[in-house]
């Protein structure tokens, strides 16, 4: 049996130490992980770690993930055998890809398609929408020069339509479902939560909300969508 060793358990114990440990939030880079880990029926336990500055800016987090942003896993069966610890949402569903040998393709062509995808959503529409939430909903909205604001709306409305595109005729990124799938609808899910939907032609769109709607009926989403479970 692994043995997990880490001071993350101090705050959070592992009552199954020998499953893969997954330190999140339902968030779109937390569904991202939980997603994959639903889909490819990998073994985990699960650990809720709030946004409040109080979990993710603790010593034991801190110690897992020094960036204190979630997700997060301990795999106390990591490659040879041995304990590996990672956060970086994209990194996470590379390994996880790799671990159970599903959804990233072994054709080296088609592997790194697809990792480009997944770069595309940790570059482009993870930062950019997440900035789009903070102007346009958050903190940011409260501000009287517009110019932020429109810089990130019509960065979202130029992101969109690069995905409008390549879903033409598709009814995944690659084709097939994958990773880059995994990372991408989950943010798309997003405008809905900051109500900017509207603002940003979403509904404009044929392609994108046909896609979040297959991805959203999947039942491994279903699943993971609130996993670990937001307080009540």
């Amino acid at each position: 049996m692994a043995f997990l060793n880490h001071p993350i358990t101090a705050r959070w114990p592992a009552h199954h130490p020998e499953k893969l440990q997954l330190y999140s939030f339902p968030t779109p880079n937390g569904v991202k992980v939980s997603t994959a880990l639903e889909e490819m029926g990998i073994d985990y336990e699960p650990h809720l770690v709030t946004l409040a500055d109080a979990d993710v800016k603790s010593p034991e987090f801190l110690s897992l993930n020094p960036n204190n942003k979630i997700p997060a896993i301990i795999d106390p069966n990591g490659p040879d055998g041995e304990q590996i610890e990672l956060f970086e949402s994209g990194a996470i569903l590379i390994y996880l890809a790799e671990k159970s040998g599903k959804f990233l393709s072994k054709d080296p062509k088609t592997r790194y398609e697809t990792i480009q995808w997944l770069m595309f959503q940790m570059g482009g529409v993870g930062p950019m929408f997440g900035q789009l939430g903070f102007f346009y909903k958050f903190a940011g909205a409260k501000m009287e020069d517009p110019t932020a604001r429109e810089r990130y709306i019509n960065e979202t409305k130029r992101l969109l339509n690069v995905l409008e595109q390549r879903l033409k005729g598709r009814d995944w990124i690659m084709g097939d479902y994958s990773i880059a799938d995994m990372a991408i609808a989950p943010w798309l899910n997003a405008l809905e939560f900051y109500g900017a939907k509207e603002v940003v032609g979403y509904h404009a769109l044929k392609n994108v909300p046909a896609y979040v709607e297959r991805f959203y009926a999947r039942p491994a989403v279903q699943r993971a969508k609130n996993i670990p479970a937001r307080p009540e």
